[in-house]
C-alpha cells in the first residue's frame, strides 16, 4: 500500500474520535506547530509542506522494535480540515514499520471533533503487532494532550 491513502477495511487500523473545546484554527495549529506539536506528541522537525520529511523523538521502546526515532513525511493535508503523514521506523529499528496517520478535523459547536486513522500496521510483525497496542491506548491520551497545549499556548 502507498502512504497517500488509507484502506478503510484494514482491521488493524487505529481509530480514535476526540472531541476538543477548541475552534478548528487552533486545533490546526497544534497539529503543525512544531513547537505545540512537541508539547503534545515529540520533539520534531516537522514543517507543513508535502513532501517535507521530519523526524520525531521520544524514549526508545525496544519491545516495540523502536529506537527513539520516528520519521515522517507530509502525505497530503486541507488547510484546517485534513493533515495525513507517514509514520516509520527508523531504518535500523527492527520494527520496519511503515504506516500512515490522518487527522481530519469537524467544527463541533465551539469546538472540534477530531478523527485520528493510523493504519498500515502488518499483522505478520510481532514488533508491528507489539506497536499497534502501545499506540492503540496510547492515542486518545496523546490527542487529548492537545487540548492543554492549546490552553498553554494561548493563555
Amino acid at each position: 500500500m502507498n502512504h497517500t491513502e488509507h484502506d478503510p477495511n484494514d482491521p488493524y487500523a487505529i481509530h480514535v474520535d476526540e472531541y476538543l473545546p477548541h475552534p478548528p484554527a487552533r486545533v490546526w495549529r497544534a497539529l503543525t506547530d512544531p513547537d505545540l506539536m512537541a508539547r503534545w506528541l515529540m520533539p520534531n522537525d516537522f514543517k507543513l509542506a508535502i513532501g517535507h520529511a521530519f523526524t520525531f523523538h521520544a524514549h526508545p521502546i525496544p519491545q516495540a522494535g523502536f529506537g527513539g526515532v520516528g520519521h515522517g513525511t507530509v502525505l497530503d493535508f486541507v488547510e484546517e480540515k485534513m493533515l495525513r503523514i507517514s509514520w516509520c521506523a527508523a531504518p535500523e529499528d527492527p520494527s520496519d514499520l511503515e504506516s500512515t496517520v490522518t487527522f481530519t478535523l469537524e467544527p463541533e459547536g465551539t469546538g472540534t471533533r477530531l478523527f485520528l486513522v493510523h493504519d498500515g500496521f502488518a499483522p505478520d510483525s510481532p514488533y508491528q503487532m507489539v506497536s499497534h497496542r502501545f499506540m492503540g491506548s496510547g492515542w486518545p491520551g496523546v490527542l487529548a494532550g492537545i487540548t492543554t497545549a492549546i490552553d498553554e499556548a494561548f493563555a
